[in-house]
């Protein structure tokens, strides 16, 4: 039976995680161990266990005396960290338009192929996890012509703070009208034309928006049910 526990603990660690990316558990919500283990038909200590390894990786709150819950949406963590990303990653965009060579290029318009050819959406209307994985290959494409290892790895680094938020701007700031294809191919225009300055006024609007929808929900006060 031993052996069985880490099993559990990762298959319920893995729900409850795409939950929270997919807006189903929301900001703030209390998780409840006798709820969770009944639900998932595993005992407290393997929910306890999911839960601990998710508070470790910024996903789960865990506070003395109060148990877990879903991590809040923050107003100025979300302003800090977007006006990092939008200096860094505008400048790391810029450096790899310089410094970039053919390969480089090759590999931007590769990493885009696949971004648009993988659905953004699953059939029952969830956001497909594949999706975000290629999407940050993409990204990852565009800056890595940089030629500096220290700026793209800050830059990668902001953007690993950034996924929650990122994973949330649909199912928590209800962001459904946003061309999120158009504007990642107006970006690869852009930098195969040379156009630095709009490549990254086109970055810099595409980290904004990601933003914006949940600065609406902070202001509202309100999170979905």
């Amino acid at each position: 039976m031993a052996s069985e526990k880490p099993t559990r603990a990762g298959t319920v660690y893995t729900r409850i995680r795409e939950e929270i990316f997919q807006g189903q558990l929301h900001p703030g919500q209390r998780l409840r161990l006798v709820e969770l283990g009944q639900r998932f038909s595993v005992s407290q200590s393997v929910v306890r266990e999911a839960l601990t390894r998710l508070s470790e990786q910024g996903l789960v709150l865990a506070a003395p005396q109060q148990g877990f819950s879903v991590v809040t949406v923050s107003l100025d963590d979300l302003d800090d960290l977007t006006e990092a990303r939008v200096e860094i990653e505008t400048m790391v965009l810029r450096r790899a338009m310089t410094r970039g060579d053919l390969r480089w290029e090759a590999d931007v318009v590769a990493a885009h192929h696949h971004l648009a050819g993988t659905p953004a959406l699953l059939s029952d209307g969830t956001m497909n996890g594949e999706w975000f994985t290629v999407h940050e290959r993409f990204h990852r494409a565009l800056l890595e012509g940089c030629g500096n290892v220290r700026l793209l790895t800050a830059a990668l680094g902001l953007r690993d703070e950034a996924s929650l938020y990122r994973r949330w701007s649909r199912p928590v700031g209800h962001d459904f009208d946003r061309d999120v294809a158009g504007e990642h191919r107006q970006l690869v225009d852009a930098v195969l034309s040379g156009d630095a300055d709009k490549a990254v006024a086109l970055l810099a609007h595409h980290i904004d928006r990601t933003s914006e929808a949940l600065r609406t929900v902070i202001a509202s006060g309100t999170t979905p049910p």
